[in-house]
């Protein structure tokens, strides 16, 4: 790879504080971009000859790739943090990317699940009282009590959970930490998680999910649990943790918290982020009003 590549990467991971997975994917989209300015290029990579031509090439590269419009942003906001470094370094003295124009894309409102459908599936026979059971369950219902994301939440020590205030402390994007209170609820099954957890598994570390074996939960593995569990309600089009993340808010605004709250318990940077969920809940609105008998009336003209 090519080394300002190089050098991005190790300031986004030493000095931006990047998780491991973000510098992944900026890593995977720049060295394909470089592949591509090498192919056109005679085998040369130079930022600093680097024109809006060539970045243009790229992006009608990749839609006629069959990537989607979201996936070719994602990759070209990998560029522009690459060329905003080089800028930076004084490397080049223009970014080619002002004169690019990103595909325009419709953006999807978030898929989240109706509260009777959690409640049916968490409060149903799916789970067994064993150790994978009780832990599955928990996964379920924290990720839909408090938002996290399922990184934060394999990120969980035992030292991040204060069950006397009702506070669980998770680490964000970039380092960032948080607090978010907990329910009665919640704490119980917590408690309950943690006696079988000593009873059945091998002697955990610091980190409070874990396998049988002791060793921590990872990312790949908390996906997987939740979509097979998630898998029980056939209606659902997405099966992913996020999708519990989408609820938690959804459910949150529906019953009537305000944005800025739900953004600090979301660890939002901007109330951009969480104002689409104010979307979702007027579409979810807007369905419910138009289900009513008077709604459906002939010549009624509610909801427009």
């Amino acid at each position: 790879m090519n080394r300002l590549i190089d050098s991005f990467l190790h300031y986004l991971q030493y000095e931006r504080n990047y998780s491991a997975h973000t510098i992944s994917s900026y890593s995977k989209d720049l060295e394909q971009f470089e592949v591509f300015v090498k192919e056109k290029q005679e085998g040369v990579f130079d930022p600093v000859v680097i024109d809006s031509d060539i970045i243009r090439g790229w992006v009608i590269f990749l839609l006629d790739n069959k990537l989607s419009p979201v996936s070719v942003n994602r990759k070209l906001s990998s560029l522009k943090s690459f060329f905003k470094f080089l800028l930076k370094q004084k490397v080049i003295s223009v970014n080619p990317l002002r004169f690019v124009t990103a595909p325009k894309t419709k953006k999807p409102l978030p898929c989240f699940i109706r509260e009777g459908e959690l409640d049916a599936l968490l409060d149903g026979d799916s789970f067994d009282s064993g150790f994978e059971g009780v832990r599955n369950r928990l996964i379920l219902e924290l990720l839909y009590d408090t938002g996290v994301r399922r990184s934060e939440l394999a990120g969980i020590k035992n030292s991040d959970i204060d069950y006397e205030a009702s506070v669980l402390k998770v680490t964000g994007k970039r380092n960032k930490q948080r607090l978010i209170p907990f329910a009665e609820g919640l704490k119980r099954l917590m408690l309950d998680y943690v006696d079988v957890r000593e009873r059945e598994a091998e002697a955990p570390g610091e980190y409070f999910f874990v396998r049988r074996n002791g060793r921590q939960l990872s990312t790949d593995i908390v996906y997987r649990i939740v979509r097979g569990c998630l898998s029980e309600i056939p209606a659902l089009s997405k099966r992913s943790p996020h999708v519990l993340r989408h609820s938690f808010a959804t459910s949150m605004l529906n019953n009537g918290a305000e944005l800025n709250a739900v953004k600090e318990l979301l660890g939002h940077s901007s109330l951009a982020s969480t104002s689409v969920y104010t979307h979702t809940t007027f579409e979810e609105l807007k369905k419910m009003y138009h289900a009513h008998p008077r709604a459906k009336k002939e010549g009624g003209s509610y909801g427009h």
